[in-house]
């Protein structure tokens, strides 16, 4: 997180991630929200969550398509040239299943 708010970047996230950035001013990590059954959501939380879901769902898609091809299984490389690769193969992948 601190790498995120050093490079001034941030990080959409599932509910999954809710409470590892506290830093209610000025968060790094934007989570949605979660309902309970003493809790309902208000119309403006459904509205981001769905803003939310909608910025996500591209690179979970692309995260799926490749772990479907099994493209990195056999990656053995550092860690920043995988970095440089693996964005360079989410975009050729959502290019072709967007055809």
């Amino acid at each position: 997180m601190a790498h995120l708010r050093a490079a001034g970047l941030g990080a959409l996230a599932d509910l999954g991630f809710r409470g590892l950035d506290n830093d209610v001013l000025d968060p790094v990590i934007v989570t949605g929200f979660m309902a309970s059954r003493t809790h309902k959501l208000t119309p403006g939380q459904k509205d981001a969550n769905q803003v939310l879901a909608t910025g996500r769902a591209p690179v979970e898609h692309g995260f799926a398509h490749l772990k479907n091809w099994r493209v990195l299984t056999k990656l053995r490389t550092d860690p920043a040239c995988a970095t440089h690769l693996l964005r360079e193969l989410l975009v050729l992948t959502n290019l072709e299943v967007n055809r």
